[in-house]
């Protein structure tokens, strides 16, 4: 055995064979890459953008979707490549197309001419129309039912008050309403201001495809206590002192404003002012409080003032007077030494 392994022909012999089994291993290598790099592979690439070519300063095109899917057949190391690095391109050439409406295919660039390529969608409508830039005013909105029920919405403002709306001349003619809304919690109280987005919509409220300038919109938005003003009564309680008449009560105010629940305060018709008669003793102003009605948070004024017309009765003076006497005729009495009575005449007993 050693000598056959030192002849220099079975040394030959055996070199042969590992070279003759090595090289058709690395035959059937290749051939099976070979086969597999031609195994045909379907690939869907998704929302590929579209890019459009057309005088963008002075018209206007629709009907362009943004996005399209490509699907490419072909080898699978192309097709996967295809998907993997998007180095191709869908766009559309308006450039040499009227104003009007069109029907256009959408063309691809720099795939691979081993990749069968289908565009979703392939054709398209478009219309191209004049561009057109028109200013409008912005008119703010919110939800009612946001504000807390004893308050109101008082007003609201958008700055700046205007944008500029750009877009197809059909687009810009249809435009109905500019708005901008604004949105918060329940239960809204105070002022506040904030940032909002300017829709433009069109009759049917849908939304239309323009640009906007600036989008957002500052708004203000102005909340009050909700009040009413209503007359002012004189409501008399008890009775004037002794003596006091009063001829009129004058107000120096005829109305108030009330606040509250809007419930509450709508179904009020005046505020009494309650007047106690037996507190005005002389002819001047008095100040008396107003009290709240039941539901009220409070009034435009807390007193109002009031000017009494008062008759003061006079006094009796109570003089005891004593009639006059008249002078009582003089009695005339005996008197021997006044008068020359006629001498009385005694029987003397002799």
């Amino acid at each position: 055995m050693d000598k056959m392994m030192d002849s220099p022909w079975v040394l030959r012999i055996i070199a042969l064979f590992l070279a003759c089994l090595l090289f058709f291993s690395v035959r059937t290598e290749l051939a099976s890459t070979d086969k597999t790099a031609m195994t045909e592979q379907v690939e869907v690439i998704r929302d590929v953008p579209v890019e459009v070519y057309y005088d963008d300063d002075s018209l206007i095109v629709t009907g362009i979707p943004k996005t399209v899917n490509v699907t490419v057949r072909g080898p699978k190391q192309i097709a996967l490549q295809a998907k993997l690095v998007k180095d191709f391109s869908v766009f559309v050439n308006l450039n040499d197309l009227l104003i009007g409406e069109h029907s256009v295919e959408l063309q691809y660039e720099n795939i691979s001419d081993k990749l069968q390529v289908t565009l979703d969608p392939a054709k398209v409508n478009v219309n191209i129309e004049e561009k057109v830039t028109q200013e409008f005013r912005v008119d703010p909105e919110m939800n009612n039912r946001l504000i807390d029920e004893g308050y109101y919405l008082k007003g609201m403002s958008a700055n700046p008050a205007t944008v500029f709306v750009t877009g197809a001349k059909s687009a810009i003619e249809s435009i109905s309403y500019v708005k901008a809304t604004v949105t918060g919690e329940q239960g809204l109280k105070q002022p506040f201001s904030q940032a909002a987005a300017v829709k433009v919509l069109d009759r049917d409220l849908n939304k239309l495809d323009v640009i906007i300038e600036p989008e957002q919109v500052k708004v203000r938005v102005d909340i009050a206590e909700y009040s009413k003003e209503l007359p002012v009564t004189i409501k008399e309680m008890g009775k004037a002192a002794e003596g006091i008449t009063i001829n009129q009560l004058t107000l120096d105010t005829t109305s108030l404003r009330l606040f509250g629940k809007k419930s509450i305060i709508d179904v009020l018709t005046e505020v009494p002012v309650e007047v106690d008669l037996s507190k005005i003793t002389e002819s001047k102003t008095y100040e008396f409080d107003v009290k709240l009605p039941e539901g009220a948070t409070k009034v435009s004024q807390q007193k109002v003032k009031i000017k009494a017309n008062v008759t003061k009765a006079e006094k009796a003076e109570k003089v005891d007077q004593v009639d006059p006497v008249e002078p009582a005729e003089k009695e005339t009495i005996a008197n021997p030494t006044e008068t020359n009575p006629e001498p009385v005449t005694e029987d003397i007993d002799s």
